[in-house]
């Protein structure tokens, strides 16, 4: 379905799918040939860096960004339908636009809280893609999902901040680009507001006692275009005390500023995983025989086709709900929304993939089309962000104040 969009988003929609056509998808099979030729899986492939180069040209470039100052200044409701795009191509798309987490939550949180050395040092080469980052906050021994329960240290001494901890699953780490790390701890521990004991800091790469220990594999699969998710320790880790983002014991809060973002760009990208699922669907039912008759002949896949299709009119429109209410009435306003799509995407399209899956019989699960790959990124997205359950009981407690 086609949405009356603004003249700017409406072109820079036209511009991106030719981007996609004449670009991305040629450029998947390539990119597969070219890291497994690569004496280091981490490392980027050649015809990434020329996708980055061609979307730079074509101005596809840091369009996230509502900053006109660092990026395209669009809102999220213009982003939104270029962000479902990239989702087709979940590996390459967002990376080529430079326009991939972790870096568009880094940017945004420097954009918003850095100060205007941390601004020259770090965001500066993050949005021209001279570097990568990441943002160190789960960990292993802990419920994660509750921030409150984070036990990396961070404890001052004199003009330095001393960082110890394990983090896990921190998505860009195994890039050799990675340069920083963006860490959440504690400088507080045993402070009386469990909201206001957290910080954030800025963690070079090659600091001493920072240790890359090893890649994380999710459903098999290392996500080698992203930069892996690694296992990162911190041994006594000592930094400037300026590279303390915003205020000590603020953290929390700038933690769930950046998150929001994040949340909506992942149900964006979902939606466009869901179309990409649907078109192969699609192409394998009219394209396969199976007991005399098409696949598309079949009852129980035509159901699965239109309940694909209906699901993705309904999440489209509640993500662009949201988008707009982020928009005009912020991110606190849009917190309901904002944690109904977080529910509500992940799930669907995981079904609609797992459908896709059934349809393709063996070629679904594996290398020779992308719905594996797609399917473990989806589920996962049930956990990143929060998993499901969090968005639900935070939601119903809203919901119950209502009549309370």
């Amino acid at each position: 379905m086609d949405f009356a969009y603004d003249a700017r988003t409406e072109e820079l929609r036209e511009r991106l799918l030719s981007f996609m056509d004449e670009h991305v998808y040629p450029a998947e099979p390539v990119a597969e040939e070219q890291r497994a030729a690569l004496d280091s899986p981490w490392r980027t492939p050649r015809v990434v860096e020329e996708l980055k180069a061609t979307a730079r040209k074509l101005g596809l470039w840091n369009l996230f960004l509502p900053d006109p100052e660092y990026g395209a200044g669009l809102t999220n409701l213009q982003y939104a339908p270029l962000a479902e795009i990239t989702g087709r191509s979940p590996q390459l798309a967002p990376t080529a636009l430079n326009c991939a987490a972790p870096d568009t939550g880094n940017m945004e949180l420097l954009a918003q809280f850095g100060s205007a050395r941390q601004r020259e040092r770090w965001l500066e080469p993050l949005l021209a893609g001279e570097i990568r980052s990441a943002f160190a906050m789960t960990e292993p021994e802990v419920a994660s999902s509750d921030a409150t329960n984070i036990g990396t240290r961070i404890r001052r001494e004199g003009d330095t901040y001393v960082v110890t901890g394990r983090k896990w699953y921190i998505s860009g780490a195994m890039h050799p680009d990675c340069a920083v790390f963006i860490v959440m701890g504690k400088t507080d521990p045993d402070g009386e507001d469990v909201r206001r004991q957290q910080s954030m800091v800025l963690v070079p790469r090659d600091t001493p006692g920072v240790e890359v220990r090893r890649a994380m594999t999710v459903y098999g699969y290392q996500d080698h275009y992203h930069g892996g998710h690694a296992e990162v320790v911190f041994d006594d880790v000592r930094v400037p005390a300026e590279n303390l983002i915003g205020e000590e014991g603020g953290g929390f809060a700038i933690a769930q500023a950046r998150l929001g973002p994040g949340r909506i760009h992942h149900c964006m990208r979902l939606i466009g995983m869901a179309e990409r699922a649907i078109e192969l669907m699609c192409r394998r039912a009219l394209e396969r025989t199976a007991f005399g008759r098409p696949l598309a002949a079949q009852g129980v896949v035509r159901e699965w086709i239109a309940d694909a299709r209906v699901q993705v009119e309904q999440l489209r429109l509640l993500v662009l709900k949201t988008a707009w209410l982020m928009d005009t009435v912020g991110n606190r306003g849009a917190h309901t929304e904002i944690q109904a799509i977080k529910i509500a995407t992940p799930r669907a399209v995981v079904r609609i993939i797992d459908d896709a899956v059934q349809l393709h019989g063996a070629g679904g699960v594996s290398q020779d089309f992308p719905l594996a790959e797609l399917w473990a990124t989806a589920r996962t997205l049930r956990l990143a962000d929060g998993p499901d359950e969090v968005h639900q009981r935070s939601l119903a407690r809203r919901e119950l104040q209502r009549y309370a």
